[in-house]
């Protein structure tokens, strides 16, 4: 009688991932035909919530079988009392999981952007160190469907364009060292798949916290979206998110070609060639202007880019336009320039 189908689910898909990270091992650009290269390691970050546990157990199952290393690392934010403690207490899960080498990190968590981006910002910065301490070329992160149909909604309620609601990405970070195994897996598999195999679970106070906008959204705003339109609004959502990218990552290559096409001999921007352009292309090619001239991708929002936008648009002889960083964006005789003011 194989495993329970919970967790055959959760084992499936960390061994699709880790045929890719093995594919790529073994293939990678920069080898020449006398290297052999040695065992990848990969990590996994876990919090001791039951998605992260569950990816856990999964990586440690099916790891060995592909000679691959696995390992694990827990991020103790120090956002309340115990933190510590309970970090302790995931490393030494992770260890009876027979994952090695296992840490965990403690992380002061500023306050830009809010406390659920600080957090996120500082956990990522650890888990980059972490990896590049050991050699782990990837770290796998437990985000569910579940978290991609709020990831959704949440790009949704910003109004800031189909990138932001084409969600969390299968593989992300530098060299694609960040896979999400679970984004087609339900959050109620994973606590499943914890159940039936007697793994210890706990429950981040903070997800049920009505401070953070997420929590909110997971306890009152997707349940009332269940309620009014049906069950399949989380899977929905997710499939959005799926053709949102998509979409995004064809309108970005466009955008990449159509650049060189609307710079005249000197590199300047023409208004004439850009105003030609479907909006959502001349939109990122100026956004990427202004971030290339120093503006920071966090904080240009696309009221920013729209503001731009109107130079070329609906010119009227308005002035320069102020973008973060210090990056200015004026129209001078028929070129748009910007630059750091």
């Amino acid at each position: 009688m194989g495993p329970h189908p919970a967790v055959a689910a959760i084992r499936l898909a960390v061994r699709r991932v880790l045929h890719d990270i093995l594919n790529e091992h073994s293939h990678p650009s920069s080898e020449t035909p006398h290297e052999r290269p040695s065992s990848p390691l990969v990590l996994v970050a876990c919090s001791g919530g039951a998605d992260s546990m569950a990816l856990a157990s999964a990586l440690a199952f099916e790891a060995p079988k592909l000679g691959i290393r696995a390992g694990g690392v827990t991020v103790d934010h120090g956002l309340q009392p115990g933190s510590d403690l309970r970090a302790a207490e995931v490393v030494l899960r992770l260890n009876e999981l027979g994952l090695a080498p296992v840490e965990s990190v403690a992380v002061r968590v500023g306050r830009d952007g809010g406390p659920e981006a600080a957090a996120r910002d500082a956990r990522y910065a650890a888990l980059d160190a972490v990896a590049a301490r050991h050699g782990a070329g990837t770290v796998l992160l437990g985000h569910t469907r579940d978290d991609q149909a709020e990831t959704v909604l949440l790009g949704l309620a910003r109004g800031s364009g189909i990138r932001s609601l084409s969600g969390m990405a299968a593989v992300s970070g530098a060299d694609g060292r960040y896979r999400r195994p679970f984004l087609h897996l339900d959050r109620q598999t994973a606590r499943k798949a914890c159940m039936v195999q007697s793994l210890p679970v706990w429950d981040d106070p903070h997800n049920a916290d009505p401070a953070y906008t997420r929590s909110r959204l997971r306890h009152e705003g997707l349940p009332a979206l269940e309620k009014a339109l049906g069950k399949g609004v989380v899977e929905a959502l997710a499939r959005t998110a799926q053709l949102s990218r998509d979409d995004a990552d064809a309108l970005d290559a466009w955008a990449g070609q159509a650049e060189a096409a609307v710079r005249d001999p000197a590199g300047r921007l023409e208004c004439a060639k850009l105003y030609a352009l479907p909006p959502a292309v001349r939109r990122r090619i100026l956004r990427r202007a202004a971030i290339e001239a120093g503006a920071p991708a966090g904080s240009l929002f696309a009221r920013h880019i729209e503001e731009v936008d109107r130079l070329i648009t609906g010119w009227r002889g308005q002035g320069a336009i102020n973008l973060p960083g210090k990056v200015v964006a004026q129209r001078q005789g028929g070129r748009l320039v910007i630059r750091q003011g």
